[in-house]
This record gives structure tokens, C-alpha cells and sequence, in this order.
């Protein structure tokens, strides 16, 4: 896998109909704000009834500090939204893991409503 086909899997240019954003956030964890960098996806689930949104966070020592192998609540703020969430388990590049269940801090497609 090259560098660009690992990139492709978590950027929001993906071959079916997911939302994502890329880019700058700021994360407010532990009473502290930090500037990271973002891969961020989701998709309106049916079955609950609810949008799940996840990603990773480049790598950064003091959120793996922060984290210390365990789940942590965050607030993830993008230029388009903010989200409440939980950083988690790191992949074999140290990028922290975010996921929740919400509104996203990104902008998302229309998502089904109450059929009238």
C-alpha cells in the first residue's frame, strides 16, 4: 500500500456516499485547546436512527500523553461545526482514533427525517 492508497481510505474522496472532512480542528480535551490535523468520515445509520462519525488525529505526543491508552472525551471543533466525542485506541502510525454520535463537527449530507 503506498502512502497515497493509505490516505485515500480516511479522506472524504471515497467511492460511496460517505461525508468527511480533512484538515485543521482544534480538540478540547482535559481543559486544554489543541491544534491538530483531522481525517474525519460518518454515515446516518437507520437502524438507530442516528449519525456516526469517526476518524483519526495525525499523530501527536501530547494527546497520546492525554490518552494513555484509554478512552477520553474530547470536543472536536472544525471551521464548520464543533462535536462532542471520545479519542481512543491508536493505529500503527500513533493516530489517535475520534468517533461519536451526533450532529458532526463537519459538514454532513442531508440525513433521513420522519417520513409525513
Amino acid at each position: 500500500m503506498t502512502a497515497h492508497d493509505h490516505d485515500h481510505q480516511y479522506g472524504p474522496d471515497h467511492d460511496h456516499d460517505e461525508d468527511g472532512y480533512a484538515g485543521p480542528a482544534t480538540l478540547l480535551v482535559a481543559g486544554r485547546a489543541l491544534d491538530v490535523q483531522v481525517r474525519l468520515t460518518g454515515y446516518f445509520q437507520p437502524l438507530d436512527g442516528r449519525y456516526h462519525w469517526y476518524g483519526r488525529l495525525a499523530p501527536d505526543v501530547r494527546l497520546s500523553a492525554l490518552a494513555a491508552g484509554r478512552p477520553v472525551p474530547v470536543t472536536v471543533c472544525t471551521p464548520h461545526g464543533r462535536a462532542e466525542g471520545e479519542l481512543s485506541d491508536p493505529d500503527l502510525w500513533q493516530r489517535l482514533r475520534v468517533e461519536g454520535t451526533s450532529t458532526p463537527p463537519f459538514g454532513a449530507l442531508a440525513t433521513p427525517g420522519p417520513e409525513n
